[in-house]
């Protein structure tokens, strides 16, 4: 029997568009939607694989909620799967929350982004504080195993209270996983083009090392670059993504690791519904390589084994690679190396004198 892969389905359809998302979305419309879910379990039961993790993204994967059980149904899910749903604060009412949870969904995973009410203005959020207190509230009474929430840090006008406020109104509402974002003007959305001004680089990095500390101090450990989880939470799906492990992605813009090629999707929807079967485009026939792999690895907290670089040949060049960077960005012990707080602050540039030299 093949080994279970990982399932990501991209939802593109949100209620509105927020300012700085570059993400691939559409307006929304119940008939749309309902076409959308149709193509989707037409696609998962063309594969033929079993799945050990469910990830439904977006946009607003909630917007389903009335086809996520079908969806979910499906699917070839092995015993003990992680299923995680994202949701918008404004969407998690109590019914629509059982409704996910009884479709065998356990980790559910909010954009709430801030709460601070300046903030959620400026980001162009539908959601109130009141209504991310109210979802985090409704999602533990649901009985959800895992839940989750992003944050945005380095947004302009943005303090050391206000990060020290957000985090720890979602700790004690009972998040169990917390990403923090740094937020970045990306081309062609409307934060580019009307010219938001960000904090400069040494106070963003001064905002996200406070926010490290601020997590670290209740509890949450750092696993990857912009994941914080209490012991037993951390994203089962998304390591899948750092480890090279393979991952099948279904829907209009969905990217895929599957039977050892890289591909993806058109962000198009009317293609994706109207085709039998979702047509992809290679992106990588060989993927798993050297620089993908030490790269990806350097993202989580662990970091990248030597025994790992020796089975690409790299040993002796990753340690001596390693020994000309100082100790405040790269640790390295006797089983690997892996970059420091300060090291995921510059880890584009670390990681490329790390790989190479």
């Amino acid at each position: 029997m093949n080994k279970p892969v990982g399932l990501y389905i991209h939802v593109p359809f949100c209620l509105s568009k927020c300012p700085y998302c570059d993400f691939y979305s559409v307006p929304y419309s119940r008939e749309r939607a309902g076409e959308y879910a149709a193509a989707v379990i037409r696609n998962i039961k063309h594969y033929s694989c079993s799945f050990d993790t469910v990830y439904l993204g977006g946009g607003t994967p909630v917007l389903l909620y009335e086809h996520i059980p079908n969806i979910l149904a499906a699917a070839d899910i092995t015993s003990g799967a992680e299923i995680t749903a994202e949701a918008n604060p404004c969407m998690a009412k109590p019914n629509i929350l059982r409704k996910l949870k009884a479709a065998g969904v356990e980790r559910i995973s909010f954009g709430v982004q801030s709460m601070d009410e300046r903030e959620l203005e400026l980001l162009g959020r539908r959601h109130t504080v009141k209504q991310a207190e109210d979802a985090l509230r409704n999602a533990a009474e649901a009985g959800f195993a895992s839940i989750s929430a992003d944050m945005m840090t380095g947004l302009p006008g943005q303090d050391e209270k206000s990060i020290e406020n957000t985090v720890s109104r979602l700790s004690g509402l009972g998040a169990h996983h917390i990403s923090p974002y740094i937020l970045k003007i990306e081309e062609g959305t409307p934060f580019a083009e009307r010219g938001i001004k960000l904090p400069d680089e040494d106070r963003v990095a001064e905002l996200y090392l406070h926010t490290v500390r601020t997590l670290e101090n209740l509890g949450y450990a750092q696993y990857e670059i912009s994941n914080f989880a209490k012991p037993g939470h951390e994203c089962r799906h998304n390591l899948k993504y750092w480890r090279c492990e393979e991952y099948l992605g279904i829907g209009a813009a969905a990217h895929s690791f599957y039977g050892g090629k890289r591909f993806c999707t058109e962000r198009d929807i009317d293609k994706f519904i109207a085709l039998p079967v979702q047509e992809t485009t290679v992106t990588d026939e060989a993927p798993g390589g050297w620089e993908e792999f030490a790269m990806l690895r350097l993202r989580l907290a662990e970091g990248l084994s030597f025994a790992d670089a020796e089975k690409f040949g790299k040993c002796g060049e990753l340690r001596a690679n390693a020994a000309k960077l100082p100790e405040s960005i790269v640790k390295m012990t006797e089983s690997g190396v892996r970059l420091t707080t300060e090291g995921f602050l510059v880890s584009n540039a670390a990681i490329g004198k790390l790989i190479f030299g």
